[in-house]
């Protein structure tokens, strides 16, 4: 893995506030400017950065189309370290191809979604990870609802409270996660037992498709790439908040609007967490709990590390 620091960088940032809709978020854009003025200082130059964010015009819009183009270019070239950054609305929809327990797929959400729709984790995974280039790679914080499995990254893990650390047995996990959405809706009825119930069977969705990925090299059960996404090994990270809700996403840190993931995760960084992913992990759920937020950040990988690495960015 020696010789990351002296490649290319590149970046892509983007920032939805979704201004004057009934869904308008009020920190997206501050964090991209936190985030850039980070990557200023670990070699990220401003003519290799794109910025996608709904105050700006034509091309910097964050439209999905402007996305798409977005994420081709950043992967598009060996031989780069590439830094992606989204700051935004998470969501669910049907999965298309039926294949999925739940039917759902983790999105994220452009600007014009309305129009256009959302961008789902099968998309995302087929164009920025399947497409990135063998000897590049890519670095990504997702900082929005429902953001654990965006990428469909075979490899997982969280940190409990006392900053112990495992990878997740994900078909365990989804059994549990199967049975406590059913012990929901086995008590009375409500709306909100309803959307309770519905994100544990979506995590667990995520949890049996992941696994399938890692136990299914031909390909048999899933689309065209989906079997292949353990064996692509490629040398992707993504720093997310695990099925994290709105107030959680769009929190308000210091006086100033900002999401809690990416405020938790640059104070990881301020502290001098990137000496390995295990440190930057810990110290990201550390952050996140002594701020009083429920949300659990998570680490996904394209391939089996070794945690006490540095960060690959």
């Amino acid at each position: 893995m020696s010789g990351h620091g002296n490649r290319r960088k590149r970046s892509l940032l983007i920032g939805i506030n979704y201004t004057g809709s009934q869904h308008e978020l009020h920190g997206c854009h501050q964090d991209i400017e936190n985030v850039a003025d980070f990557l200023s200082y670990r070699g990220y130059r401003p003519e290799d950065q794109v910025v996608l964010r709904d105050d700006r015009p034509g091309m910097q819009m964050p439209t999905g189309q402007n996305i798409i183009r977005a994420m081709d270019w950043l992967v598009s070239e060996p031989g780069t370290c590439n830094f992606l950054h989204y700051s935004g609305h998470g969501g669910q929809v049907e999965d298309p191809t039926g294949r999925h327990p739940t039917g759902l797929l983790d999105t994220i959400v452009p600007v014009d979604y309305e129009e256009t729709g959302q961008i789902s984790s099968d998309f995302l995974h087929k164009h920025l990870i399947s497409n990135l280039p063998p000897n590049s790679t890519l670095f990504v914080i997702l900082d929005c609802c429902h953001s654990g499995s965006a990428l469909e990254l075979p490899y997982v893990y969280k940190s409990d409270d006392d900053g112990n650390i495992s990878m997740l047995d994900n078909l365990k996990e989804g059994v549990k996660l199967f049975a406590e959405g059913a012990d929901i809706l086995s008590g009375p009825f409500s709306a909100y037992k309803l959307a309770e119930a519905k994100d544990l069977y979506a995590g667990a969705t995520n949890f049996f498709r992941s696994w399938q990925h890692r136990n299914d090299p031909e390909g048999l059960g899933g689309s065209d790439y989906q079997g292949d996404y353990a064996g692509e090994r490629k040398t992707v990270t993504m720093f997310s908040g695990c099925r994290d809700d709105q107030t959680s996403a769009d929190a308000n840190i210091g006086g100033r609007a900002s999401g809690a993931m990416t405020w938790a995760f640059l104070e990881s960084m301020r502290k001098g967490a990137g000496e390995s992913y295990m440190a930057t992990l810990q110290e990201t759920r550390f952050s996140l709990r002594s701020s009083r937020y429920d949300q659990v950040p998570q680490l996904s990988v394209g391939w089996e590390i070794d945690l006490n690495q540095p960060l690959i960015m």
